[in-house]
């Protein structure tokens, strides 16, 4: 029996800081957009480029950092990540214009993509024992949402008091506490790779083309037209980039992505169940914050004050769920935090209205975020036991990847769907009040007209949320009904994972 790490929990507490830290400032920036909009002159949708440059060099970079942490060493690889981070918001803070604004975003997301692969399999190599490591990347895994909760929270205050540059340079101070965490308490630990060690450049550079063409047209096709010429180019270098991707991958020695993980039925349920949860949960909570301040008249730091139950039930359930591995069959949990995490949204469309309360949005949250938390560790953990240990962080980096395809799919799908039923229910709420409108058109009174116009526009937007949030609950009501076939051997999650160091 491998002895216990005596720091591991610091351990954990140190890449709980990583995590935390890039997760909520990848939230924050979209709060000082408006700000940063005035400073620079620049038009909304160019604004947009700051967050779809972060996307999209986050999502190249994953699988690039995982595949080096488990060559030239998990804890080198995170230093040099977080490291670069702090550079990178020291220079995203001091941006003199928007050119300058894009690279230095890009050089902190690629530093910030560093986090999730490495993290993972940092943990899984302190925590030996299964059910302390479900328990450790459950609660690891809460910190990767609840910074999500508190970017609105803790970014409205700091923009509204100290400027859109502080949005960046407070990661200065707590980024170099984290990197001497990083430095003292974090061992080293490798894969014991047996082959030449060469780097797959051609595989991570296809990849990555593939990923950005996607992450491009999820970003920007509401704006250019699912069918419009950019979006078919984009789709055209999917195809081409995967196909060659597929071909590189087969044949090489060392692949940056094992194609071997995608005939792994167990691997590939957890991360689709994954897929639909996190398309759900973010497509959904996305529009939570623009409800409030469009149709509640709340300002961005009341918003974020919605959002603390829904951190308060992370936390919870987090750890609650670890303490179930070996105790509670792995698929029935997933199972049911997936469906309590769908009833949250079925609240939402149950509550959601122009006279809604905060509570009425409070209590939705806390009910889905405690699903989402519940199900945390056992989905980390099944991860970490299944793939073979010296890939680890590779597995991990798919996992970030099909989180992060997922969220930018669940945006652009329940975006989109907003826009469309909206327009749908403006036409037959129309309709059917067609001789009210006659009347009114008669009696030559236009504040009328001007009203029920309103009204009709008002209903027709708050039953298009309505709709958009039952579609949240049937994907994710779905991805709990999909993990009946999951299949975890229970022994697998309670025996040690070993990682050669």
């Amino acid at each position: 029996m491998e002895e216990k790490n005596p720091m591991r929990w610091m351990i954990l507490l140190t890449v709980i800081v990583g995590t935390f830290l890039g997760r909520l400032d990848q939230t924050i920036v979209n709060l000082a957009l408006p700000k940063i909009i005035n400073d620079f002159a620049i038009t909304v949708s160019a604004a947009g480029w700051i967050a779809t440059a972060y996307i999209l060099a986050n999502a190249v970079f994953v699988p690039v950092w995982g595949k080096l942490g488990d060559t030239v060493g998990r804890k080198k690889v995170y230093i040099i990540g977080f490291a670069m981070f702090i550079v990178g918001s020291a220079l995203a803070g001091l941006s003199w214009n928007f050119s300058s604004m894009i690279v230095f975003r890009v050089i902190q997301a690629i530093a910030g993509s560093a986090d999730y692969p490495t993290a993972m399999a940092i943990i899984a190599f302190t925590f030996s024992e299964g059910r302390e490591r479900a328990q450790a990347l459950g609660i690891w895994s809460s910190s990767f949402a609840a910074a999500s909760v508190f970017g609105p929270l803790i970014g409205g205050p700091i923009i509204d008091n100290l400027g859109w540059r502080w949005v960046f340079l407070v990661n200065i101070p707590v980024g170099i506490v984290g990197l001497l965490m990083a430095l003292i308490f974090v061992p080293e630990s490798k894969a014991a790779y047996q082959g030449s060690r060469s780097f797959d450049w051609w595989g991570a550079i296809t990849l990555g083309s593939a990923l950005s063409s996607l992450v491009l047209v999820l970003d920007q096709g509401t704006d250019w037209g699912w069918i419009s010429t950019n979006s078919f180019l984009c789709y055209l270098a999917i195809v081409v980039f995967i196909s060659i991707f597929y071909i590189i991958e087969r044949d090489h020695p060392e692949p940056i992505v094992d194609l071997k993980f995608f005939k792994n039925a167990t691997f590939l349920n957890v991360m689709g169940n994954n897929f639909l949860v996190f398309m759900g949960l973010m497509g959904g909570v996305f529009l939570i914050p623009i409800f409030a301040q469009t149709f509640l008249g709340y300002t961005a730091t009341e918003s974020g004050y919605l959002f603390m139950p829904m951190a308060l039930a992370l936390m919870l359930a987090a750890p609650l769920g670890g303490a179930l591995v070996g105790r509670v069959e792995a698929r029935w949990v997933i199972m049911a935090s997936t469906f309590v995490a769908s009833f949250g949204f079925i609240l939402f469309s149950i509550f959601i209205d122009v006279r809604a309360t905060a509570l009425d949005i409070m209590f939705p949250l806390f009910v889905m975020a405690f699903g989402l938390g519940f199900g945390m560790s056992q989905r980390t953990a099944a991860v970490a036991a299944i793939v073979p240990k010296e890939e680890i962080g590779v597995a991990s980096s798919i996992l970030a990847l099909a989180r992060n395809i997922a969220g930018a799919f669940g945006i652009a799908l329940f975006g989109t769907l907003l826009n469309s039923v909206t327009e749908s229910n403006v036409l037959s709420i129309a309709q059917n009040s067609a001789v009210n409108m006659q009347l009114a058109l008669q009696a030559g009174n236009t504040h009328a007209m001007q009203t029920f116009i309103s009204l009709i526009e008002l209903k027709a937007q708050v039953n298009a949320y309505n709709t958009v949030f039952l579609s949240a609950a049937a994907l994710l009501a779905v991805g709990a009904i999909a993990t009946y076939w999951l299949k975890i051997p229970e022994k697998v999650l309670e025996e040690p994972i070993y990682i050669e160091g």
